[in-house]
């Protein structure tokens, strides 16, 4: 069982808020092997929300939620992020679908932007999004950009 919440920067507390980055650097960082700037000012953007999954008051699963114009034209997910040793259970697609009812709760009505590891194309088209720009590279990672339209 996963109990979700969401919430914004200024509301986190310090306890939340090493918690969310070390499990994004444990992810992205440490994981994937790429160092890249986790910290992007984005965090603490106006409207900008955090989806912090627990288990056991554990963070197992964490995602971004990002009001629209900030990273894409139209509300986006990033930072999407499931503690390793809490995979293979469908955790990522029960995050991935909790953060689209938080957005759809938060911005009613507004398509759903993202940039995707290229590898994660199929996993996030289970889930509606339709891939909308070919293959680019960030951070030496091969991503695509993807949308899900309301």
């Amino acid at each position: 069982m996963i109990n979700w919440k969401t919430i914004p920067f200024e509301q986190l507390t310090n306890h939340e808020l090493y918690e969310l980055l070390k499990l994004r650097v444990d992810v992205f960082v440490v994981e994937q092997t790429c160092p890249y700037p986790e910290l992007d000012g984005k965090d603490r953007m106006m409207g900008v929300q955090h989806l912090l999954g627990y288990q056991n008051d554990e963070l197992v699963a964490c995602a971004r939620l990002i009001p629209q114009g900030i990273s894409f034209p139209s509300v986006s997910i990033g930072r999407v992020a499931t503690k390793q040793s809490a995979r293979g259970g469908g955790l990522g697609h029960k995050l991935i679908q909790q953060a689209i009812n938080e957005c759809d709760r938060l911005w009613p009505k507004e398509s759903i932007e993202i940039g995707a590891q290229e590898h994660l194309a199929p996993f996030y088209a289970k889930h509606g999004f339709v891939q909308t720009s070919r293959m680019y590279l960030e951070d030496d990672i091969p991503h695509v950009d993807m949308k899900l339209t309301k």
